[in-house]
């Protein structure tokens, strides 16, 4: 005999078979529409306006998001640009890595990485680094974003080292140190070409024993 009791188990068996799977599917794709929409226009913000235009108001309107929304996700504006920058950071550290796994040779793979991370450092720099850093200055994944970065240009000097392509009476780390500080200097380089022209330079450094 069918019972009231029964239906209602069938009922919650059903659901909790399907249900939450729905749900949890819904909320992760709300999260990651929220996420990328409060970071993409947090990048807007910064570029066209400066850091004082960041404010948790300003992101709900130009996302059209209620500020309780945003607020659910993201406790303050630190918490969006600390978002923005970590997935920033990781988009430059999968290009890196996938301009190293696009070049044959070590020499080649090492020329093409430090070129890639001049480019990067040219075309990152903007008016408002000074105040962004002073925000950014506590985020931890960049210390390990550098560390990773410092790792990968160690290996390519190590294998450039071994086939002759750079100086082998100096340690790839402090090569790796010397690459990092001289293309520091494309940040303040007005043209793609003078990038070009620095990376050659610090080329030629690595190949004539100090």
């Amino acid at each position: 005999m069918y019972t009231a009791e029964q239906g209602v188990s069938g009922v919650c068996l059903s659901y909790a078979g399907v249900v939450p799977k729905l749900w949890e599917g819904t909320i992760d794709a709300h999260r990651r529409a929220v996420r990328d929409a409060a970071l993409r226009t947090v990048a807007e913000l910064v570029a066209d306006h400066g850091l004082r235009s960041v404010t948790m108001s300003r992101i709900a309107h130009e996302t059209g998001i209620g500020r309780a929304t945003l607020y659910k996700y993201f406790p303050d504006v630190e918490s969006i640009l600390l978002a923005w920058h970590e997935r920033k950071i990781n988009g430059h550290l999968e290009h890196l890595a996938a301009v190293r796994d696009a070049h044959d040779g070590a020499g080649e793979r090492l020329g093409a990485v430090l070129e890639a991370y001049a480019l990067i450092s040219h075309e990152s720099h903007g008016h408002h680094d000074t105040e962004l850093a002073a925000v950014l200055h506590r985020d931890e994944h960049v210390g390990h974003a550098e560390r990773h970065l410092r790792a990968m240009i160690q290996d390519l000097l190590g294998d450039a080292a071994q086939a002759g392509h750079v100086v082998t009476n100096v340690a790839p780390y402090e090569l790796a140190n010397f690459c990092l500080h001289a293309l520091s200097a494309a940040r303040g380089l007005r043209s793609k070409a003078a990038v070009e022209r620095l990376v050659a330079l610090v080329l030629v450094g690595l190949r004539f024993p100090p």
